[in-house]
């Protein structure tokens, strides 16, 4: 894969991936999103689900700097950077656009692709989640109570901050405590690592489960690297391939918080702000 120059000081990176933003939460980290995306110089840009926080998608929540990383991502669609939205199940409202495809922007429910002759299998997760399949309800219900604690947690982290000590994931150390959800986790992680291996897969690479991640699975069958990208509320992750090799990248700046108060006004569905950003981008 050829890299591109860079340009203002960005780093190249030949794939760069990214997921659960939840852009519309009030636990979503913007800054750093920004921080990061204007940062990197990708070739290949894929957004891994989550994008949007249809769930918790308020008309009198969602302020500029959530708007300032919808825009950076329409011009790294505009400088010609290929880009591929994979749904989620908090953007699964887009899932009704699987297809669409204009210039290098497409939306997809999974994706292939080869790197370096090797084949990387993408998709989110969600379809691994028994609550999601059989008892929605009860994933809306649990993604309500999850947003709550990661307002909390912000609450708490602003005041941490302004006391010079350093962020407090209220929602980590409770998921790392409840022996149910590491073994949810590691059931997720193995199932995606054995269904890509029987499918011929070198890559996995998931999201949806907050938990950034680099392993190698082996099985009689053959072996995978399963990776997961994590997300922007916890720990600000992302994943990058160069060269043949990936690895996590940990965005551990903190941007100036208070940027993040004033509220904008957008339309009360996501597809309609979806759509007025697609036709912002095609008259542009």
């Amino acid at each position: 894969m050829t890299l591109t120059p860079s340009t203002h000081s960005r780093r190249p990176v030949e794939v760069a991936v990214i997921s659960d933003l939840h852009l519309g939460m009030r636990g979503c980290r913007p800054l750093e999103i920004l921080q990061y995306l204007r940062s990197i110089d990708p070739e290949v840009l894929i957004l891994n689900g989550d994008i949007i926080d249809v769930w918790q998608f308020k008309k009198k929540y969602f302020p500029p700097a959530h708007m300032q990383v919808l825009r950076e991502l329409l011009n790294m669609i505009a400088r010609k950077k290929t880009v591929y939205y994979i749904t989620g199940n908090h953007d699964e409202v887009f899932r009704q656009f699987v297809g669409f495809e204009t210039g290098n922007f497409k939306i997809l429910n999974k994706l292939v692709l080869q790197l370096d002759g090797k084949k990387a299998w993408f998709f989110h997760g969600d379809v691994f989640d028994v609550t999601m399949q059989h008892a929605k309800w009860l994933t809306l219900l649990g993604g309500k109570g999850y947003d709550a604690l990661i307002w909390f947690n912000y609450q708490i982290n602003r005041l941490s901050l302004a006391m010079g000590k350093g962020r407090i994931s209220l929602s980590k150390r409770v998921k790392n405590s409840v022996k149910s959800a590491v073994k949810f986790i590691n059931k997720f992680e193995e199932t995606a690592a054995e269904i890509a291996i029987r499918n011929g897969y070198e890559y996995v690479v998931c999201g949806h489960i907050h938990q950034p991640s680099k392993r190698l699975v082996k099985r009689d069958g053959g072996q995978v690297l399963y990776l997961n990208s994590g997300d922007w509320v916890e720990n600000c992750t992302a994943l990058e391939y160069n060269r043949g090799g990936w690895h996590i990248h940990w965005q551990d700046e903190v941007p100036d918080a208070r940027k993040l108060e004033t509220p904008l006004e957008m339309p009360v569905h996501a597809s309609d702000l979806f759509k007025e950003l697609l036709t912002e981008f095609v008259v542009k």
